[in-house]
């Protein structure tokens, strides 16, 4: 929820576009390639977003950095502040790889809207699924002062292509207070999504290139 990330006001396609993608995937014609840019929900070992919410965001980016990589960051969760400027703190609650099961409880302010005031989000996620080098999906509440998410549901893909990695985020938000102005709860998930694969592409990219100078 940065930036309002892993469950901060993060969020959704609008109904319109979300409809109009549904049905461009539709009625492609039989035997032609379905789009990479379709609006098929991102699982992890079979669980995705929540199917209901109102809030939601999908996005992808390519890395060009080797896979361990760009997991050791994704996972490291209390190295997350190094290099994610609006995680602001990161702890683990348990210790160890991260797995199903783990928690860990992080920190991002929130913006101005105009129904909530510019706050901190205190986040709290539990790891659900996890397949080692292919995927993640966590799920929690963000609270702040006067700003409540009630649960982010958070699914990360990883799979290896030519030159690189391509790394899918999705994630959707629940809570009535977000869902009293969907078009900006959206707005603010969707910066905070892009944000993120932009700073783990970057991080990723620079480590890739210390690496191969250094050999």
């Amino acid at each position: 929820m940065p930036g309002i990330r892993h469950t901060s006001i993060r969020a959704a396609l609008s109904t319109v576009p979300l409809v109009v993608g549904v049905l461009a995937t539709t009625v492609t014609p039989a035997g032609a390639t379905t789009p990479r840019t379709d609006t098929s929900p991102l699982t992890c070992r079979g669980q995705g977003v929540d199917p209901d919410a109102l809030i939601r965001h999908k996005t992808e980016t390519v890395i060009h950095a080797p896979l361990h990589t760009i997991w050791k960051l994704q996972t490291d969760v209390e190295r997350w502040p190094s290099w994610q400027a609006p995680v602001t703190t990161a702890e683990r609650l348990d210790h160890g790889p991260l797995r199903r099961g783990s928690v860990f409880r992080w920190t991002t302010p929130a913006p101005p809207t105009p129904t909530t005031p510019a706050t901190t989000l205190e986040i709290t996620s539990t790891v659900e699924q996890l397949k080692r080098h292919s995927c993640i999906r966590w799920t929690g509440p963000a609270i702040g002062d006067g700003l409540r998410i009630d649960n982010g549901v958070h699914v990360w893909n990883f799979a290896k292509v030519k030159g690189g990695v391509r790394v899918s985020t999705e994630e959707t938000h629940t809570g009535e207070q977000v869902e009293s102005d969907v078009p900006t709860a959206t707005r603010i998930l969707r910066a905070g999504l892009e944000q993120w694969l932009r700073d783990l592409k970057t991080t990723a990219e620079a480590h890739a290139h210390h690496h191969q100078q250094q050999h």
